[in-house]
């Protein structure tokens, strides 16, 4: 076994443990314990219980590693080199309503780049995993992206931030983007869009506001699934998320930019602009 399937068996564990934690937290009550960038964008107790699970069952594991959560922070400096990316549950808001999308991932970066990733879909008890260069799978079962028709015949997914600025400028591409495509998916969990994109259960995802934890696991899983992704400047200034299967992303990003999702894209040695 490689050093990167040791990760990915030990995410797989933690991730399961936690899973089956937020479960169990869902059955028992959900309560919003904070807010974030807006008064939208909740923190479940659960939310906060998982990471700090997570964080003791790494910690425990691999005392000399990082650790970066969506909830409780961290950074990426640690003396083994490998570095943990947590989102202890990618759709708050889904669980918060009972909405049956909602995952836990974990991701494991060694120098800075992803070799392992998992993504526990708690509703359905479904684990996503991979390793760089050993391909991705739902439980024992091979993914790989969908043979990409005509981009008219392309299901997209998408999501939108919380802040309503974000929101309004995402809606307004979306209705350059929707009479291009088959049609447009938002499911609420960026982890479980990446899953179905590597499943060829959807043909591409885009999405302004994203952040590490929300892809580290799930854009290694799609990537290994046959798909490219990137992260560019979004027309609102925050990260933007695109992914396609690799051989048709190129065709896919100026269909993006083309409608407005992303910034303007610069000339040799201009400036980028303050974000």
């Amino acid at each position: 076994m490689t050093p990167a399937e040791d990760l990915r068996d030990l995410a797989l564990a933690v991730a399961r443990e936690a899973a089956d934690l937020v479960g169990r937290l869902r059955v028992a009550g959900v309560d919003v314990a904070d807010t974030k960038t807006t008064t939208t964008d909740v923190v479940t107790g659960a939310d906060r219980a998982a990471e700090e699970l997570i964080r003791r069952r790494l910690a425990e594991a691999r005392p000399d590693d990082a650790f970066l959560g969506e909830e409780g922070g961290g950074d990426r400096g640690s003396s083994s080199g490998v570095t943990w990316v947590v989102d202890p549950i990618d759709g708050t808001v889904n669980y918060l309503y009972g909405i049956p999308a909602y995952a836990v991932s974990i991701a494991a970066e060694v120098e800075g780049r992803t070799v392992a990733g998992v993504v526990v879909d708690v509703a359905h008890g479904e684990a996503w995993t991979a390793v760089r260069g050993g391909g991705a799978y739902r439980g024992d079962d091979r993914l790989r992206v969908r043979e990409p028709g005509p981009m008219g015949h392309w299901l997209v997914r998408t999501g939108f931030g919380y802040d309503a600025r974000l929101r309004a400028a995402q809606a307004e591409s979306l209705t350059r983007l929707l009479p291009q495509v088959r049609d447009i998916r938002r499911i609420g969990s960026c982890a479980l869009d990446l899953c179905a994109v590597a499943a060829g259960e959807s043909d591409a995802y885009v999405e302004e506001g994203v952040h590490d934890w929300d892809h580290a696991a799930a854009g290694l899983i799609a990537e290994e699934a046959g798909a490219r992704w990137e992260v560019l400047p979004g027309a609102s200034g925050g990260d933007l998320l695109v992914v396609a299967p690799a051989e048709r992303y190129a065709e896919f990003e100026d269909l993006v930019r083309s409608c407005g999702f992303s910034a303007p894209r610069r000339a040799p040695g201009d400036a980028a602009p303050a974000r």
